[in-house]
């Protein structure tokens, strides 16, 4: 894997290629002005629209709406085709995929901002969590985190804790969306790295003795206050991240 030291969300190319060892991240606001997210809900399909419609808060309603509308626009760029023409199968734990393409991604929203991971033929799973404070949390690690994880999270001096504990999480939860096991996979069943200034790794999986060979970890850092993680099949691969904006000529108010 060739990654910078630091995550620079660079404006896009006009022309954008995806190379079969790139995985491509993209940061995107999901609050955004009314004529885009007007243009955003076009494209959803109608079981997306009615998701969108089961939540009680509005602002709620508008970023899921903005989320589903903005995997859209980044798909249809890759595959050259019109947002709404995309159809989506879902795997037995919830994993979107499309239907008639080996293009794969993965996107996580928290607040008010998404990441979607996008790859060729190499499964993916991204994690975005805001970093509130996180009340018992040492409960918590020993609740949902391995044996080792928490042996190692007891060690670390308290004003680490918190960081740790979202970094241990977001790189989890990345590693069985990638899966695309969901908690059929539990937490506990896998080790990752979680103290600060460590590289992100997997470590140890219990139900597949060559998964630290299989999969690689990478902590992404989009933005204050919020923890992120990638988890891509294979180690040889090239990481650019990409800052979303509705510049496309379809979103001229």
């Amino acid at each position: 894997m060739s990654v910078e030291s630091f995550e620079f969300w660079q404006d896009p190319p006009v022309s954008l290629t995806l190379r079969p060892q790139e995985v491509h991240v993209w940061r995107a606001d999901l609050d955004q002005p009314d004529w885009v997210r007007a243009r955003l809900a076009l494209t959803l399909a109608a079981d997306e629209q009615q998701r969108a419609q089961r939540f009680y808060f509005e602002q709620d309603r508008q970023r899921f709406t903005c989320a589903r509308g903005i995997l859209r626009m980044l798909l249809g760029r890759y595959l050259q085709k019109a947002p709404e023409q995309l159809c989506f199968v879902y795997g037995s734990h919830g994993k979107p995929r499309l239907t008639e393409s080996p293009l794969c991604f993965n996107l996580s929203h928290s607040q008010e901002l998404a990441l979607y991971a996008v790859s060729w033929g190499r499964e993916v799973g991204v994690d975005l969590e805001f970093q509130r404070p996180v009340t018992q949390v040492e409960q918590l690690v020993e609740r949902f985190f391995s044996r080792q994880e928490s042996t190692v999270f007891r060690a670390l001096p308290l004003e680490q804790r918190q960081e740790a504990f979202f970094l241990g999480w977001t790189r989890k939860e990345a590693y069985i969306k990638a899966r695309g096991r969901g908690l059929s996979l539990p937490l506990a069943q896998f080790d990752v790295t979680l103290a600060p200034g460590e590289s992100a790794r997997l470590l140890h999986c219990r139900d597949d003795a060559l998964a630290a060979c299989r999969w690689s970890l990478h902590s992404l850092d989009p933005g204050p206050a919020y923890a992120a993680a990638l988890a891509v099949e294979g180690q040889d691969w090239q990481l650019s991240c990409w800052q979303w904006y509705p510049y496309d000529p379809d979103f001229q108010p």
